[in-house]
């Protein structure tokens, strides 16, 4: 496996990030548990999760994924061999499930702190903004 280095961090993450959007829906946890153990094996050690997955984003299954990955940590102990990402889900129509009022403060350091409480860990590596309003150009600026 080749590694890089999470820019501006001392983060070594594998070039190959493991994807979860479907675990929950479309994956049982046992599948995305068999997922999660063969990429390790093979040296992928970035995991990306969002609080909207799994997909298609319904009130029913909403933060699944993020649950089942915190099962398997609870299970194997393998959190500290893990460089999770997880976002924060953005304002719309399709998430008002979720919650109203963007990205505040507020909104932020709630959805941080829900992630943490489902993912069965007290830190992620990275964090991120998941599909900001597309009234507002928030690339390049």
């Amino acid at each position: 496996m080749k590694y890089t280095t999470l820019p501006k961090t001392s983060i070594k993450v594998s070039k190959i990030c493991l994807g979860t959007m479907t675990w929950g829906n479309q994956n049982t946890q046992e599948e995305a548990f068999e997922q999660m153990n063969y990429a390790l094996e093979q040296g992928v050690n970035f995991f990306d999760t969002a609080e909207l997955y799994p997909v298609p984003a319904t009130p029913a299954t909403y933060a699944d994924t993020e649950r089942i990955i915190g099962n398997w940590f609870q299970k194997t102990g393998n959190r500290e061999n893990v460089v999770l990402a997880s976002k924060i889900a953005g304002g719309g129509d399709y998430t008002k499930h979720i919650r109203t009022g963007g990205f505040t403060k507020k909104n932020i350091t709630e959805a941080i702190e829900a992630s943490l409480q489902r993912l069965q860990t007290d830190y992620l590596d990275l964090y991120q903004l998941h599909w900001p309003s597309r009234g507002v150009n928030c690339f390049g600026v």
